[in-house]
């Protein structure tokens, strides 16, 4: 019996080793910086933005994310964590892209959508009702008093 165990430990070590034996999955969410949705690289320290997950250019070392497991059929192949399903349900956007003041649905929804659940405007960005798509609810300040209308009530250029 003692040979069994032996034999049977040796299997399992070999298994593990070639890759043949189911591993436990790895937890790959972190918060990368500015607080936005990460994904964990394989030396568990390098945390990268959602957005930067199968975009072509390998940011882990070991280009885990940039693999075919992760990147062969989006959204569908990417962790629910790192995507954000807009209200028309065939468009989609990374996690990090949600609540960034830029309108990345096509429709607001990653901006004003109730699953969306986006806090105020920041003190950077200005609330109105725009004019121009690509912004939704709230505008950057930088676009205050510049002569361009950007709301609806020209209150970027004469409150804001």
């Amino acid at each position: 019996s003692a040979v069994a165990l032996l034999v049977l430990a040796a299997a399992v070590g070999l298994g593990l080793a070639l890759g043949l034996l189911p591993r436990a999955p790895v937890n790959r969410f972190c918060t990368a910086p500015s607080n936005q949705t990460g994904f964990l690289c394989d030396d568990r320290v390098t945390c990268i933005p959602a957005s930067w997950v199968c975009d072509r250019a390998s940011h882990c070392r070991n280009g885990e994310d940039e693999q075919e497991q992760l990147c062969g059929d989006l959204p569908h192949s990417l962790p629910g964590y790192l995507v954000f399903l807009c209200s028309n349900r065939r468009s989609w956007v990374y996690a990090d892209q949600r609540c960034n003041g830029m309108n990345e649905c096509g429709d607001c929804s990653d901006e004003t959508g109730s699953l969306a659940s986006c806090p105020p405007c920041g003190w950077e960005w200005w609330s109105c009702i725009p004019v121009h798509y690509e912004y939704c609810s709230c505008i950057p300040r930088r676009l205050c008093r510049d002569g361009i209308q950007h709301c609806l009530s020209w209150s970027d250029e004469y409150v804001c």
